[in-house]
């Protein structure tokens, strides 16, 4: 078995759902923690120095990391809910397996090299992505990043004081400071590689995305006793705003999609009272993407008319485009053979820090074209090829 298959089978069992397959790897509970030790075990192993920020990301440095202009690299271990195994884990374990190659060819850093860690990268628990970074950079108040509940009603400031035993601490300028670029390795979450032939690609920049809540207020009432003529049904309004939002991201080009929905009381007997639904849009450019979230909210608001219930609409995540520092983009595409450029329309962490250091992101051949699911998959001579692209890229900006 090759290095990468025996680390990726220490992670394979981690967290995995034995009736979907998929992966629940939420911030700071059980499985992402094991996933954590994990983590900080083989960096031990490889005399790494371990650092926290106090907003639960791990970073691990070889070399001296006080002497700044380090050469950054990673992801996180979080997963969607059901998620695949490879959106995040993969990043860390090439990294991980990038420093050995460095070592095997004898090869001494002159800046440091930091492997990172970033937490509740998906937003999947507390509901905002790339809370980690988003802290450490200090786009978010950490007073109100505390007060942030999962859907059990636990606040993150509590998940993380049972888990890590404080935070969250907020901005940490005097570590960014220390970052001289980012380069972060992740699965295509797509298949242009596929027909392109390429098992590795660069990235050019990150669609504009964002994520809006979607409250459906109508009355709770008896599913036999209430005329239908007489109901005011939030699931209708909400289930026509489904289609409208399919609706406009085709006309518009975009992408919409409405993944998660709560319906309350969620009686298979009652009327519901209120249906919350999230809508994530993502588009090319700012102005596409706030055209298709006002084209649904309008469509949910002409519907609320005629179904008698009232709608609002929240803005809880919105990032703008990014583009990924030209220089080092280029750089490392000609580095790797003249490897292929292409955008994505997946956050990452890399795109929360390009505002603060030159970020960069390798993206590793997926064959399904699938994410997000335990569909998700990259071949094993493609992840080496990933990690041979890494560790000429650490070299090349480091060494």
């Amino acid at each position: 078995m090759s290095a990468f298959g025996e680390l990726w089978a220490q992670l394979a069992p981690v967290g995995r759902d034995a009736d979907s397959g998929g992966y629940l790897r939420y911030a700071f509970g059980p499985a992402e923690m094991t996933m954590r030790s994990w983590f900080v075990e083989q960096a031990k192993a490889r005399d790494l120095l371990i650092e926290e920020d106090g907003n639960g990301n791990i970073f691990a440095w070889w070399g001296d990391p006080a002497a700044g202009d380090a050469v950054l690299t990673g992801s996180h271990l979080d997963s969607v809910p059901h998620g695949g195994a490879y959106d995040g884990p993969l990043g860390v374990v090439s990294a991980l397996l990038a420093v050995d190659e460095l070592r095997a060819r004898g090869v001494t850093p002159a800046r440091p090299i930091g492997i990172a860690v970033f937490a509740e990268e998906e937003g999947s628990r507390f509901g905002l992505a790339c809370l980690g970074s988003r802290l450490l950079a200090g786009l978010v108040d950490p007073a109100a990043a505390a007060a942030l509940t999962d859907r059990d009603g636990v606040t993150l400031g509590t998940a993380m004081r049972e888990a890590l035993g404080s935070g969250p601490a907020g901005a940490r300028p005097d570590l960014l400071d220390r970052i001289g670029c980012y380069v972060e390795l992740h699965v295509e979450q797509g298949r242009a590689l596929v027909n392109l032939d390429r098992p590795v690609a660069v990235a050019s920049a990150i669609w504009p995305h964002g994520r809006w809540r979607l409250d459906f207020t109508g009355e709770a009432n008896h599913a036999g006793t209430t005329l239908m003529a007489d109901r005011r049904d939030p699931m209708l309004t909400f289930a026509s705003t489904v289609l409208a939002a399919n609706d406009e991201a085709r006309r518009l080009g975009a992408h919409a999609t409405i993944g998660r929905v709560q319906v309350y009381p969620n009686a298979t007997n009652a009327v519901p009272g209120k249906v919350s639904a999230w809508l994530d849009a993502r588009a090319d450019s700012p102005d596409t993407m706030e055209q298709v979230v006002a084209g649904v909210h309008l469509h949910a608001q002409h519907r609320a008319l005629t179904d008698g219930t009232k709608v609002t609409l929240t803005a809880e995540s919105v990032s703008p485009e990014t583009e990924f520092h030209t220089g080092l983009r280029d750089r490392l595409a000609e580095l790797l053979d003249d490897a292929p450029i292409l955008p994505t329309g997946a956050g990452h962490d890399a795109g929360v820090l390009s505002a603060f250091v030159p970020t960069a992101m390798l993206f590793v051949r997926n064959p399904t074209g699938i994410s997000h699911s335990p569909a998700e998959h990259a071949p094993d001579a493609d992840c080496e090829s990933g990690i041979q692209a890494l560790a000429a890229v650490l070299q090349d900006l480091a060494c």
